[in-house]
């Protein structure tokens, strides 16, 4: 056999070994990997084949989405007795990688709907749990997380939408940027000022759509994730009963913040599933693409690019479900092991599509090529749920203040 035969074949052979790293169901229990298999069927037959076509018209898929609701992928870490799944946090990242194969803009609005629904199930009394949870489970209903405001990003902590109590009643005055949903949903859980600047100022509470004073701004015309509406809330004299506000007074942003450590979680694991589609569309294009009379996949450099995607890809989904699992299990480093998480994977799966797309060669850039949608889906992913440089933040203050 010639030296170059003997390349090819061991180049095939680890390009072939690849497709058992992405498999992604290493260290799963059986349980994991049916949920996993579930959650990956789904995306091939009912996200993957409408994905461009969601992404280039701007379509919210609602029956889609109530589709997956059938799955138990509306409410999948609420709890049961509201209609939820009950899984685990390393359940959902699972679920959440999965599903992101088929369309990263789709699953990651489900992510933020099913992190909205955990915060109505963990911090509301059970009248609002039964209220609200059973429709946003089943997707009858859809909801929207509201906490940036035009000039409170980073600094969520500085928001000005007041929250007046009248009698029974808050009157609502301001606005929220940046909402994923915005318009097109049903329940929106608002952090507003009831009290003095700063953090302990801040209460939650459930504003439902149509309630007056309630409005919407322009739909925002996005890089990517078009498959969710972005629109501003607006509140003006917005009257919300006062039994819909979650907790007491003053633990807005405690629970605003509880919420986006899952949150980060959740949108690591849908950069995940990007990364994931993008090494396999990687590998196909290296094994059939032809340059100099030979395939891509026999050229060396190609070779050991590949080798670093897939190696960057299972590193970051390691952090990714230790991060879950200290999150599930409330332990004292969840906090930073959730900001490393959103950190490291958004970075770097963001490079791995990014990489792909390069190999694609001017392929790549055409929007008949999933690769490039990916690349422009998940970008967005190093800004939201706390852009990267908090997240350092949050990293850096833990380790100087432990003692």
């Amino acid at each position: 056999m010639s030296d170059r035969h003997l390349c090819t074949l061991l180049s095939l052979y680890v390009l072939c070994a690849l497709c058992s790293l992405l498999t992604a169901a290493h260290g799963l229990t059986d349980e994991q990997k049916e949920f996993q298999k579930v959650a990956f069927d789904f995306a091939a037959n009912e996200m993957a084949p409408h994905m461009a076509e969601w992404d280039q018209k701007e379509i919210f898929p609602v029956e889609t989405m109530r589709k997956a609701a059938q799955l138990g992928f509306g409410g999948i870490y609420v709890q049961p007795d509201v209609g939820g799944s009950g899984l685990s946090r390393l359940d959902t990242s699972v679920i959440f990688e999965a599903l992101s194969t088929g369309c990263v803009s789709t699953t990651a609005y489900i992510s933020i709907h099913n992190m909205c629904a955990w915060m109505i199930d963990t911090f509301g009394n059970n009248e609002q749990r039964e209220k609200f949870c059973p429709d946003l489970c089943s997707m009858e209903k859809f909801a929207s997380y509201c906490l940036t405001e035009p000039g409170s990003g980073s600094d969520a902590a500085s928001l000005l939408t007041s929250a007046q109590r009248k009698g029974d009643h808050y009157i609502l005055n301001g606005s929220k940027a940046f909402i994923s949903g915005g318009g097109d949903t049903d329940v929106y859980v608002v952090m507003c000022r009831t009290g003095s600047k700063g953090p302990k100022g801040i209460s939650c509470v459930v504003v439902e759509k149509g309630t007056p004073g309630l409005s919407f701004g322009k739909k925002e015309q996005k890089v990517g994730w078009n498959s969710q509406p972005t629109r501003a809330v607006i509140f003006e004299d917005c009257a919300v009963p006062v039994t819909n506000r979650l907790g007491e007074e003053g633990q807005g942003f405690s629970i605003a913040m509880k919420g986006l450590n899952g949150g980060r979680i959740n949108i690591a694991s849908c950069s995940l599933g990007a990364a994931h589609a993008c090494v396999q569309l990687a590998r196909d294009h290296l094994l059939v693409r032809k340059q100099f009379g030979e395939t891509l996949s026999n050229n060396q450099f190609l070779q050991f690019k590949l080798a670093e995607m897939a190696t960057k890809l299972v590193a970051s989904r390691l952090l990714v479900r230790e991060a879950a699992t200290a999150l599930q299990e409330n332990r004292s480093d969840a906090v930073s092991l959730c900001s490393m998480a959103k950190l490291f994977a958004t970075d770097e799966c963001f490079n791995i599509c990014n990489q792909a797309l390069q190999m694609h060669g001017g392929y790549g850039y055409l929007k008949d090529y999933a690769v490039q949608q990916f690349v422009r889906d998940i970008r967005v992913h190093q800004i939201l749920e706390g852009t990267n440089e908090v997240m350092r933040m949050i990293i850096s203050r833990n380790l100087l203040t432990e003692s």
